[in-house]
């Protein structure tokens, strides 16, 4: 048994809360006894972290999102970084919200240079702003990369020391049989899923509303079923209320977890999730639609691709259609080819048999960061 640690979590979104509590989970595990504190979600609410204040206010989408919040949340960072220095952490983890918790990391070392700062999950500079990696190392002293090529590449960059820890969606690998998914039920099972947070809901839902309407009229026979995040749940129940092709909205996590063991194909917002299908061994089409203002920045967006699947792999089997690309009566004839047993479908199961490898690991991505965090205090 070492000495308690003190660490101040920033979590600005239900991925991060969930991340927050497999790591409390994992420094138990470990016997190392810790007070957290911080921003939690309801997760770890439950393991009995008091937020500083409700984590929605930080879940916001692209610039024009940031831009429309900004005097909100400069006022939300000021008080988090008081709060912090008030604190006095052994560790600040920050895991997901950036734009917000880089900002809280900037005071608080200013203040707190001795304090430990550390970011769960690498930003993502393989796919925009690479300069962003030597930006961050002044105030950022170690970070928990989750895919495998992340450490070599914030090294190449100039960025801060990185330690692969693993998915966390690895530790909860499914066993699923490839050949199972070979070919669709006598009427498949689709799903659809149109994102975790409320700006990509208006972008994303009118394009799967209109998607599901073709293949139903082009004579297509489907199940549509739409695991949604809960606290989004009644927004999307007011948004879908009108569809002619109405899908079953289903909510928590085990909800979600039985739609996609279930599930023969999917058509689904880029993110976590399209990783989550692939390790369910569901083929799919990854779609999505950047805001106004990014669609204006977008030459600066440097990713040869936007699912993580493809990038682990490193070749790309699971097809995307982003922005006017991702036109419903393209999407509608691709889904129709996926519903078929044929090349569609097997190109996709062989990716997904390779990334399944890659990313299996002996422990739990969360028992590999808390035992780094762990060392990292103890110097």
């Amino acid at each position: 048994m070492t000495n308690k640690l003190r660490i101040y979590f920033v979590v600005g979104e239900d991925s991060g809360d969930a991340l927050g509590v497999k790591l409390i989970d994992a420094f138990e595990e470990l016997s190392q006894e810790i007070t957290p504190m911080g921003l939690a979600g309801e997760k770890m609410k439950e393991k009995g972290v008091a937020s500083l204040f409700d984590i929605s206010e930080l879940s916001v989408m692209g610039i024009s999102a940031v831009a429309s919040k900004l005097p909100s949340l400069l006022k939300r960072i000021k008080q988090t970084a008081n709060d912090v220095i008030d604190k006095k952490p052994d560790v600040l983890l920050l895991i997901d919200s950036p734009e917000f918790s880089y900002r809280v990391a900037k005071k608080v070392r200013k203040q707190l240079p001795q304090v430990k700062i550390v970011k769960y999950v690498a930003p993502t500079v393989w796919a925009w702003r690479p300069g962003r990696a030597k930006k961050i190392k002044p105030y950022i002293d170690h970070i928990m990369a989750i895919l495998p090529f992340e450490p070599e590449l914030l090294k190449k960059l100039g960025g801060p020391d990185a330690t692969y820890v693993g998915h966390p969606l690895a530790a909860e690998m499914p066993v699923i049989e490839t050949k199972s998914k070979k070919k669709c039920a006598a009427i498949p099972k689709l799903v659809v899923l149109p994102g975790s947070r409320r700006g990509e809901l208006k972008l994303m839902l009118p394009i799967i509303r209109d998607t599901l309407q073709i293949l139903r009229d082009r004579g297509n026979d489907f199940e549509v079923t739409l695991p949604a995040v809960t606290r989004l749940e009644t927004e999307i129940q007011e948004h879908t209320k009108d569809w002619k092709v109405k899908p079953i909205i289903v909510s928590g996590e085990e909800s979600k977890i039985e739609a996609f063991k279930n599930a023969d194909l999917a058509l689904a917002t880029s993110g976590t999730v399209i990783l989550e299908l692939a390790l369910y061994k569901v083929p799919m089409i990854s779609i999505y639609q950047l805001d106004r203002i990014m669609m204006r920045l977008r030459h600066i967006i440097t990713a040869w691709t936007t699912a993580l699947p493809n990038l682990i792999a490193d070749y790309p089997f699971i097809p995307e259609r982003l922005n006017e690309n991702a036109h419903p009566e393209h999407l509608a004839r691709m889904l129709e080819r996926l519903m078929l047993a044929g090349e569609e479908r097997n190109v996709q199961l062989k990716g997904f048999d390779k990334i399944t490898k890659q990313l299996k690991n002996e422990k739990s991505g969360a028992v590999v960061a808390a035992q780094k965090i762990i060392e990292l205090t103890s110097k």
